[in-house]
């Protein structure tokens, strides 16, 4: 799903993005909701990029990937995170391109998520490369997406990748433990 975001640009550069786990549900300006075989995931644009939500059995995850005024934790290269049974694991990557290959991959990337049935990017006033997608799967019993967050005055593009699911070999939680919280 592709939609115009009726918004400023908040995060105006690759710098200004920070990473969070755990945050509340923010204010979104469009929402996909997804059932992954078991899974309610909800995608989310912010005014200042996204955030991912997941429900599965006793397990919820929400990470945020935005400009957040006051927040101390910087855009990781990398994050691996255990809960119990379940797994979280976060990547992130900045690649600097020039206009005309920005330009290039910016129409792949959007073409690519508007056309996905678990897709959902927005496009910023002012520019039709600055954009933020997510696109999300269900692949091997976990919970996989990918974000794009474009800069066009940068000609930077940050890509982050996410999985969450059981440990190999990991058994399930009994019931009567308290819900896990990545």
């Amino acid at each position: 799903m592709l939609t115009t975001l009726q918004t400023t640009y908040t995060d105006t550069c690759a710098a200004d993005l920070a990473w969070a786990l755990g945050r509340e549900r923010l204010p979104a300006l469009a929402v996909l909701n997804l059932e992954l075989s078991g899974a309610a995931v909800e995608l989310r644009l912010l005014g200042a990029s996204h955030q991912v939500l997941l429900e599965e059995g006793e397990v919820f995850c929400s990470e945020t990937v935005a400009c957040m005024p006051g927040s101390s934790t910087p855009l990781p290269l990398g994050v691996a995170k255990r809960m119990g049974d379940w797994e979280y694991e976060f990547a992130a990557r900045v690649e600097t391109l020039s206009r005309g290959s920005f330009a290039g991959r910016a129409q792949e990337l959007l073409a690519l998520v508007a056309d996905h049935p678990n897709g959902l990017a927005g496009t910023f006033p002012g520019s039709p490369h600055a954009f933020t997608a997510l696109l999300a799967q269900r692949h091997e019993g976990q919970v996989r997406w990918r974000t794009w967050h474009a800069y066009p005055q940068e000609g930077q593009l940050v890509a982050t990748r996410t999985r969450i699911g059981l440990r190999t070999g990991a058994a399930a939680a009994p019931a009567a433990e308290a819900p896990a919280m990545l």
